[in-house]
């Protein structure tokens, strides 16, 4: 990035020798909020809409095409987005996340609605979007955040964060700088869901055969499915880790992101009920990641809360092909069927139990398993590379976005 460091400070030198001027939002351009669209209005077709929620979920720093429609009706009351102009999610539940913006490069104008604003401003948008995903606009932002379960920044707010405005030949060189690093990074995240695609494919292709022995889950353990103490432990400086749902991810256990610790006298009473072992398997119960899987590969002592379901194999099948089958669509399929639908989802264990499912001989378990941890592995295992390499390039974008995008302030 040398080269096109060594032009700015050219131009830098060049165009504000004497500082960059820090301007207020509101002054360089103008904020409109949004009103009056619910996901209940899309339609399959017709004039191009962005919902507050999809910049969350669906879109990245730009784009030039919507995800959803609305009728031409509809969109004449609505608040219109040009070219060129950041679509804001102005509420969130959490302070990272508010504001969180992506700027429409389409041709044609599009709609936004409620819990959006909408920036229309005379910058390079690219530069303006970068901005809001700097520590400089999250250090101010945070000054006017407001609310508790749910975060929002007004609009009149928003317009009093000051933004350093270099002149656009600069602007437009670290666009292409920051640019650079977000392609790489949308190749590596397209080449990591291609990953994980591949293993998804065979998973369901190696699993599911109907022409398989049916049978229920429990019928492959060597006892009923458990889970740990449904009391709030008291926790120690020192001791045995003790888990719960957050800490299993990524197929398997984390115990540095352990609960806490719990004395050995509370883990002998957590074990008469259960005492984890390697080559158990858990199903997370409770929570917003109910259904989500695990085996345990550590051989470290340790303890588990009550969101978590612990499944131990008999002798006639293979825990690592329990492991993936629990991942399958069949099995997940039936997580969302049996599990409660309130704020806090849970699934029973007695109706995890029955889930209905095909299984193999060992042997064939054993291949299969086989197989399906060597596609896993590329997509979980972090010394493969592909991970990692994504976290050191995610890092050093954000050390440069923050780096470019501070400047020698002007005092005139």
């Amino acid at each position: 990035m040398n080269k096109h460091e060594s032009k700015i400070d050219q131009l830098i030198t060049e165009l504000c020798p004497d500082g960059v001027e820090y301007r207020p939002l509101g002054e360089i351009g103008e904020f409109v909020r949004g009103s009056g669209l619910q996901k209940t209005d899309f339609t399959e077709s017709g004039v191009g809409c962005i919902h507050y929620g999809q910049i969350y979920t669906y879109y990245k720093l730009f784009t030039h095409n919507t995800k959803s429609y609305v009728s031409s009706e509809l969109a004449t009351v609505l608040k219109k987005v040009q070219k060129g102009n950041l679509v804001i999610a102005c509420t969130s539940e959490n302070i990272e996340d508010v504001c969180k913006a992506v700027v429409w490069l389409g041709e044609k104008e599009i709609v936004t609605g409620g819990h959006s604003t909408i920036f229309k401003h005379n910058q390079n948008p690219l530069y303006v979007a970068y901005f809001f995903q700097s520590r400089e606009f999250f250090d101010q932002k945070k000054k006017y955040a407001k609310g508790t379960k749910v975060i929002e920044i007004s609009a009149k707010d928003l317009a009093k964060i000051k933004i350093p405005t270099p002149p656009l030949e600069i602007q437009d060189e670290i666009v292409k700088i920051l640019n650079k690093f977000t392609e790489l990074e949308a190749e590596l995240e397209a080449e990591l869901e291609a990953r994980q695609k591949q293993y998804e494919y065979y998973l369901e292709k190696e699993v599911n055969n109907n022409s398989w022995p049916e049978t229920v889950l429990l019928d492959m353990l060597t006892q009923s499915i458990t889970d740990g103490p449904h009391e709030t432990p008291s926790f120690v400086d020192q001791g045995i880790p003790f888990i719960s749902a957050e800490a299993v991810y990524d197929g398997k256990v984390h115990l540095n992101s352990k609960r806490g610790f719990i004395t050995k006298e509370y883990d002998d009473i957590c074990a008469k009920k259960y005492k984890p072992q390697k080559d158990d398997v858990y199903m997370v119960k409770s929570g917003s990641t109910t259904g989500k899987v695990a085996i345990v590969d550590i051989d470290d002592d340790f303890n588990i809360w009550s969101p978590i379901a612990a499944m131990r194999v008999n002798k006639l099948n293979n825990p690592r092909f329990l492991y993936h089958l629990l991942k399958s669509k069949t099995v997940q399929d039936q997580v969302k069927k049996n599990m409660s639908k309130g704020s806090q989802p849970n699934l029973g264990m007695r109706a995890l139990e029955k889930f209905v499912v095909h299984v193999p001989s060992l042997e064939k378990q054993n291949s299969i398993a086989h197989l399906l941890d060597k596609f896993d592995a590329l997509v979980t295992d972090i010394s493969i590379g592909l991970p990692a390499e994504l976290n050191a390039r995610r890092q050093q974008y954000e050390y440069y976005r923050n780096k470019l995008l501070t400047f020698k302030e002007y005092v005139g």
